[in-house]
């Protein structure tokens, strides 16, 4: 107590060993991504223009962070969103990227707070068999991720360059190159390659924006919830699609890790400030994710619903039609640049995101290029034999299930997130404290609810055979 009263807390003896205490060995001094935890100093010094150069040296984490959060399969959900149900589902974006805001900001505590990411976290926390299972599922949740990642990017190969699919497909294991190169140069690097792909990806949308000009009144009505979410299965599937592909399970266990990148102090005041600067970070950088991924919905809705066409869920098929229907020629290859920008900027994060839950689950160092082939491959394959056996019409839906795969995913990353923040033994004087935790676990019982009832009308319509809700 008197050493908390100084300002001088530290994490109990499970958070100081730094998850170094797994099957009953300690490993002293075990860090998340070592290569460069640590890697960036924060200047000092009081006052307005200090605060300023603070935030900028705090500002990075959370922009990689919302690169996984307009990846290409939220094209996929928000495109098919839009084109069959016009603005009624941006609510769930905008509720979606609340949730992400909120949830990114704890995993962001729980890192600088206890020196723990949430992987390690779950090692030490939790019995062998429950963290190995939860490895698995997280593993999945990558796996379903980089495979949105490599059909978006083969489509966008596709659509700029007239490679056939399945030759980008194949591709795409190359950009292992582009990454090796970027984390030998240095963490900044990659922060610097995210943020430039990331004005691309916003630049090429606000001037489709402005050649679709939609109308303000509906938009704004779409950001109210409708109850037909519940009464209609399809609606809901791809509201699900649209949670999953906002709300993502790796950049839970990513975000936790990369702040651990500032060389803040140890002391409780310069966590404090830490928390708050990487609050801010990830707040702002999840505030443009949302505008991203409002604007796919809204350029869906006003060029394709409003004109009749209400079963557009495939890039392709809305790459085609843009131009044409907006009658600007720009239109269509603004589209196409910006889906190549998304794909590969969330091939980065994707490959550290990989790194940190294998190396916090099962302190397991692979070297990054072959991390990156073996995460690769996992999604290349069934990108491949979707592909080549039922050609570029069944891209769209292996994109959408994609996201419905890491909604599923959700509840096995955010409750373990709700009980370590709220725990005191762990988190010290930066514990949640109480609306922290009635609205982390009311997020929490949301989506596993959310996700029980997906399951339930399912198995309902396959058992009635009508097979599950697909989007279009």
């Amino acid at each position: 107590m008197k050493a908390m009263a100084e300002g001088q807390w530290r994490p109990p003896a499970v958070a100081v060993m730094v998850a170094g205490e797994a099957a009953g060995t300690k490993v002293p001094g075990e860090r998340s991504l070592p290569e460069v935890h640590g890697s960036i100093a924060i200047p000092r010094g009081h006052g307005r223009w200090a605060a300023v150069r603070k935030f900028l040296a705090y500002a990075g984490p959370g922009f990689l962070v919302a690169v996984g959060y307009m990846d290409p399969g939220n094209w996929a959900t928000s495109l098919a969103a839009g084109s069959a149900y016009g603005y009624a589902l941006l609510s769930v974006v905008l509720i979606s990227s609340l949730m992400a805001m909120f949830l990114q900001a704890l995993c962001a505590r729980l890192g600088i707070a206890t020196g723990l990411d949430l992987a390690q976290a779950c090692r030490v926390r939790y019995p062998r068999r429950t963290s190995f299972l939860l490895w698995v599922l997280a593993e999945l949740a990558i796996a379903a991720t980089d495979l949105a990642e490599v059909v978006g990017t083969a489509i966008a190969l596709n659509l700029l360059f007239g490679l056939p699919l399945l030759l980008g497909v194949i591709l795409t294991a190359l950009d292992v190159v582009l990454i090796l190169f970027l984390q030998h140069r240095g963490f900044r690097y990659v922060e610097a390659l995210v943020v430039s792909l990331i004005a691309i990806i916003m630049g090429s949308f606000f001037l489709n924006l402005l050649y679709a000009s939609p109308a303000l009144g509906p938009i704004v009505a779409g950001l109210i919830p409708t109850g037909r979410l519940v009464l209609e299965p399809e609606m809901l599937y791809l509201a699900l699609g649209i949670l999953g592909a906002t709300v993502m399970p790796h950049n839970l266990y990513l975000h936790s890790s990369i702040v651990q990148t500032r060389a803040y102090g140890s002391d409780e005041r310069d966590k404090r400030e830490a928390i708050r600067y990487a609050t801010a970070d990830s707040t702002i950088a999840l505030g443009i994710a949302f505008f991203v991924n409002a604007a796919i919905l809204v350029l869906s809705a006003a060029t394709f619903h409003t004109r009749g066409f209400t079963q557009v869920a495939e890039i392709q098929e809305a790459y085609r039609l843009l131009s044409p229907l907006l009658g600007v020629q720009a239109a269509s290859l603004l589209f196409a640049v910006a889906l190549l920008a998304a794909g590969q900027n969330s091939t980065l994060t994707g490959t550290l995101a990989g790194q940190v839950v294998m190396e916090g689950f099962l302190r397991l160092r692979l070297p990054a290029w072959l991390r990156r082939l073996i995460t690769r491959l996992v999604a290349i394959v069934p990108a491949v034999l979707v592909t080549a056996l039922a050609g570029p019409s069944a891209t769209a839906q292996l994109l959408i299930l994609s996201q419905v795969i890491l909604s599923l995913q959700l509840p096995f990353a955010v409750i373990p997130l709700m009980q370590f923040t709220g725990d005191p033994r762990l988190m010290g004087p930066f514990v949640n404290t109480g609306w922290m935790k009635v609205l982390g676990w009311a997020i929490a019982l949301t989506i596993t609810g959310l996700n029980a009832f997906l399951l339930y009308q399912t198995v309902a319509g396959l058992l009635g055979g009508s097979g599950a809700p697909m989007a279009g």
